[in-house]
C-alpha cells in the first residue's frame, strides 16, 4: 500500500498501517496485531563494476531495487555462489585472478534484468487510466503460453544464460536436476553438487572421457539418464554424451567424445595442468 507522501523516516506503526487500510479498503479488518511492518522503496541502483581490484560487491551492495516481485533475496544468494567456487580457486591458486573477472561479466547483466524487471512492475502497481489499460494488455499476453513462460523464466531466474561462447543449447545454462541411473544407484544431479566440486557427466559409455589431468579437482561420474531434456524457456534440447557443470549448477561445458572444446573448458574455469 502507497503512503501519501515519500521520504518518512520515522518507523511505521500499527496505526499508520490501521489508517491505510481504512483509506483504500473503507476498513482495517480488525486489525490488532502484526509481526512485522517496514517501508520500501522503488528507488533503483547497480555498481558499475562488481570488482575493483581486491574488492568484491555482491547482494545489496551491488544491486538495489523494489522488492516488488520477490528477487532481491535470490539475486544476491546467486551472486554469492557464482562468486565463491571462483574466489576459492583464486586463493588456492589453482586458477589465475582473472577468473575473477568473470564473476563481474556473467552477474552484473543478470543484475540489470532484475533491475529492468523491477520497475517495470512498480510501473504496473500505479493507479490511473493508462496504467489500468496497459496492465489489462499484458494480462491479456500472459494468459498463453510463450509468454507467460518467458516471465515465469524471468522472475524465477530459470532463464539465465552465461555466454562463454558457441555451443550446445545447454552451455552457461543451469543444468536441469536430471534422475540419473548411476554405479552409486539413482541420484539427482544436484546431488553431485553438494561438495561443491565441478562434475564432468558422462552420459555415454563409461570410460569414454578421460580427464586425469583434473582428476584432483574435476568429479568425473558416469550415469545414463532416458528421459527427456527439458530447458525453462527453450524447451526439449538435444542429449549431449557428456556434461561439465560447475559448482553453481552452470554449465561450462556439453558436447560429445570428438568434441576438441573440452579441455580447454577445463582449464578456463578449473585451472592448468602440472604438466
Amino acid at each position: 500500500m502507497r503512503e501519501e507522501r515519500v521520504g518518512q523516516t520515522a518507523e511505521p506503526t500499527l496505526r499508520d498501517l490501521g489508517r491505510l487500510l481504512v483509506a483504500v479498503r473503507g476498513t482495517d479488518y480488525g486489525l490488532r496485531s502484526v509481526t512485522w511492518i517496514s517501508r520500501v522503496t522503488d528507488m533503483t541502483r547497480q555498481a558499475a563494476s562488481y570488482r575493483e581490484r581486491r574488492v568484491l560487491l555482491a547482494g545489496d551492495a551491488a544491486h538495489v531495487h523494489s522488492p516488488i516481485g520477490g528477487q532481491g533475496l535470490n539475486t544476491g544468494v546467486q551472486d554469492a555462489v557464482n562468486l565463491g567456487w571462483k574466489l576459492a580457486q583464486v586463493v588456492k591458486q589453482t586458477s589465475p585472478d582473472s577468473l575473477l573477472d568473470t564473476y563481474h561479466a556473467e552477474r552484473h547483466p543478470v543484475g540489470a534484468q532484475v533491475l529492468k524487471t523491477t520497475m517495470a512492475q512498480t510501473a504496473l502497481a500505479r493507479q490511473d487510466d493508462r496504467i489500468d489499460a496497459l496492465r489489462d494488455t499484458i494480462a491479456d499476453m500472459l494468459s498463453m503460453d510463450e509468454p507467460r513462460k518467458r516471465y515465469a523464466g524471468m522472475l524465477s531466474g530459470l532463464d539465465i544464460h552465461y555466454d562463454p561462447g558457441e555451443g550446445h543449447p545447454l552451455l552457461g545454462r543451469r543444468m536441469p536436476d536430471l534422475d540419473l541411473d548411476t554405479a552409486e544407484g539413482p541420484l539427482r544431479v544436484f546431488t553431485l553438487l553438494h561438495d561443491a566440486r565441478p562434475v564432468l557427466l558422462n552420459l555415454g559409455e563409461p570410460g569414454g572421457f578421460d580427464i586425469a589431468p583434473w582428476a584432483d579437482r574435476v568429479r568425473l561420474v558416469d550415469a545414463k539418464y532416458a528421459g527427456p531434456w527439458e530447458l525453462p524457456v527453450l524447451g526439449a534440447v538435444s542429449a549431449p554424451s557428456g556434461v561439465l557443470i560447475r559448482p553453481d549448477g552452470y554449465v561450462a561445458w556439453a558436447g560429445d567424445l570428438t568434441d576438441s572444446a573440452l579441455p580447454d573448458a577445463l582449464t578456463t574455469w578449473f585451472g592448468m595442468t602440472a604438466t
